[in-house]
């Protein structure tokens, strides 16, 4: 175990002889191990604490510090300058020792301090001890220093109150006088005691207000106006608005006796009567139904006679009734419009159970219509694109089925419109069946038959081909 001993314990003052306590005393010890080796060049860290009484007496104050050993393992420090842990150093009262000074230490700088030992403060500085005791009687004053040197000027203060206004002073003397103004005249008047006095005959104006109306003069352009005008004669009034010579030949052309009030005959035919009617529009002549142009037809019946009043009406009569699932045309109906007399047959069997789409070439054939009808306007840009050959368009127009040479292969729509009529028709795989709509290039649009799902394939694929045709 490491041992701490302690070689001096003393007060040791700093201060000048006219200053305070400094409130400290120095300590010093040295560090040596189990084997009685100085630590040397080694920060350890130590507690101090002030124990009054006895070595295990009450601990009036206590700080940690953590001190560097020199070469000779010996640490200096101050006691009452280190962290502070309790207590006041400046609060202890030396006088009623016995004090002792406790120092525990942690040879590795912490706090894990595993020596320990006391040692009592056989006599307490004498500053610090007196600076708990009763203070003396005042000595004598002392003699006057010199007199120190004159310090800086202060800053200047503020400016005072105006003091009160003083007396007005005598008058001074009168100045000398000016030059003489100059002499002025106006119209030949001249000035007289600093003034002009002007009459109107000095101004030009000695007839104003005081002449007869015959007397007043006049401008030469207000003369020049009033020589235009005319005189006015009694019984005879003058219009506000100019009367000017085209309105005067205008008048001067009427006729004597002259109708005020011409009624128009519709029907006069002399064109040098009064009451003739120029340019008249043709009336045309009264229908009498000859102009009918609707003709009845098979199976058709036309009413009405073409007028707003009574319009022609055309009827169907004996019409066939169509259903889903007839057979028609050469096929199958699986589909009908809404008048139930036009829509798609389907072939009774498929055209072919593995042919490809194109004819061996992947170009953009533009058929990508879809709808109804559709079917047939891709068939034929299939084929005006790939040529003759064995594929799934050309097969489906080459079909002739009940003697009709207008089947086609049908467009993506019409395809589906066909699976969900599958069960009528009758006689589907369930495989893929091609549709004419193109996606592409090197694509077009197939329906697998086993649950309508549409996806688009390769044009080589072998797919089934069914024809339909429109009615």
């Amino acid at each position: 175990m490491k041992r701490i001993f302690t070689i001096l314990a003393a007060v040791l003052m700093t201060a000048t002889v006219w200053a305070q306590s400094p409130e400290k005393m120095s300590y010093q010890a040295v560090i040596r191990n189990s084997s009685n080796a100085l630590v040397t060049s080694t920060n350890v860290g130590m507690q101090i604490s002030i124990l009054q009484g006895s070595s295990t007496g009450t601990v009036v104050y206590t700080e940690t510090q953590t001190p560097t050993t020199n070469a000779n393992g010996l640490v200096s420090l101050e006691i009452g300058t280190g962290t502070i842990v309790t207590g006041t150093f400046s609060a202890i009262n030396w006088a009623t020792g016995p004090y002792f000074i406790k120092t525990e230490t942690d040879p590795s700088g912490g706090t894990a301090y595993t020596i320990a030992g006391t040692n009592e403060l056989m006599s307490v500085p004498y500053a610090l001890f007196s600076a708990n005791g009763t203070p003396g009687p005042t000595g004598p004053q002392g003699i006057q220093g010199l007199t120190g040197a004159t310090g800086a000027a202060g800053t200047n203060g503020a400016v005072g109150a105006t003091g009160a206004t003083g007396l007005t002073g005598a008058a001074g003397t009168n100045g000398v006088d000016g030059a003489a103004g100059l002499t002025t005249s106006v119209n030949g008047v001249t000035q007289v005691a600093g003034a002009i006095t002007l009459t109107k005959a000095n101004i030009g104006l000695a007839n104003v207000d005081n002449t007869t109306d015959a007397n007043k003069p006049i401008s030469t352009a207000t003369q020049t106006a009033l020589d235009l005008k005319v005189d006015k004669v009694t019984g005879k009034g003058l219009s506000t608005e100019d009367y000017t010579t085209a309105e005067k030949t205008k008048l001067a052309g009427i006729a004597t006796g002259a109708e005020v009030n011409v009624q128009a005959d519709w029907n006069q035919a002399t064109t040098t009567a009064d009451d003739y009617i120029k340019n008249k529009p043709i009336i045309p002549t009264a229908a009498d139904g000859s102009e009918t142009k609707v003709t009845a037809g098979t199976n058709v019946t036309v009413t009405g006679a073409g007028t707003t009043v009574s319009p022609y009406v055309v009827n169907a009569t004996g019409a066939t009734a169509l259903t889903i699932g007839q057979s028609y045309q050469g096929g199958i109906i699986f589909w009908l419009d809404a008048t139930g007399q036009h829509g798609l047959i389907a072939a009774t069997a498929d055209q072919s159970t593995g042919i490809q789409w194109y004819n061996g070439t992947s170009t953009v054939t533009n058929a990508v219509r879809d709808g109804i009808g559709a079917g047939k306007f891709n068939t034929e840009r299939i084929i005006a694109n790939q040529g003759e050959g064995a594929y799934a368009a050309q097969i489906c127009a080459n079909y002739q089925g009940g003697n009709y040479g207008d089947w086609y292969l049908p467009s993506n729509y019409e395809l589906n419109l066909l699976f969900s009529q599958k069960v009528v028709v009758g006689g589907f795989a369930n495989a893929s069946y091609w549709s004419s709509s193109e996606n592409g290039n090197g694509y077009a649009w197939r329906q697998y038959f086993a649950n309508g799902s549409q996806s688009y394939g390769g044009k080589s694929l072998a797919d089934y081909v069914r024809a339909v045709r429109a009615f």
